[in-house]
């Protein structure tokens, strides 16, 4: 009898973010706070350019954030813990999971 593995799912997020308003900046250090969290759980986190005004965060096809939608940028204790509940709802955040 072998032993089967199920292959852990693989993650992505995109951030695109309006280059006219200057956002690139705001997407990096958004992508490193994510990459630092997420450190095991990403395999990858992409930068680019959108349109007007925009600064959306997809994991894999799942918008999570949406600027115009949100009504402004993600406190990023909330863009986590939006990432967490899809990626690993049992793991604790720390300091981001305290209100």
């Amino acid at each position: 009898m072998t032993e089967q593995h199920q292959a852990s799912p693989t993650w992505t997020v995109r951030i695109r973010y309006c280059t006219g308003c200057r956002w690139m900046m705001r997407a990096a250090w958004t992508a490193q706070e994510l990459l630092t969290t997420f450190e095991n759980e990403l395999e990858e986190v992409a930068l680019g350019p959108g349109r007007k005004g925009q600064f959306d965060v997809w994991l894999n096809d799942a918008l999570v954030w949406s600027r115009k939608r949100e009504g402004g940028f993600p406190e990023l204790k909330v863009l986590k813990q939006r990432l967490r509940d899809v990626m690993n709802p049992e793991r604790d955040l720390g300091h981001s999971d305290t209100p």
